[in-house]
């Protein structure tokens, strides 16, 4: 049996749009599309966290 291990960013507080195996990790880990990443990274940055709460409906807090 063959084991597939996904690749985990290597730093999991930013998410990187030129990886592609990143907005593949993101867009699981968020249950978004890679399209709905991509719109939510274009208006708030990079911030995993905040990425995050965007795509939560819940109130960007900055930190």
């Amino acid at each position: 049996m063959a084991y597939v291990f996904e690749t985990v960013p290597a730093d999991r507080g930013l998410i990187d749009l030129d990886d592609p195996r990143e907005v593949n990790w993101w867009s699981k880990r968020f249950g978004c599309s890679p399209q709905q990443l991509r719109q939510a990274v274009a208006e708030v940055g990079n911030s995993a966290a905040q990425v995050e709460q965007l795509l939560d409906g819940k109130d960007i807090v900055a930190l």
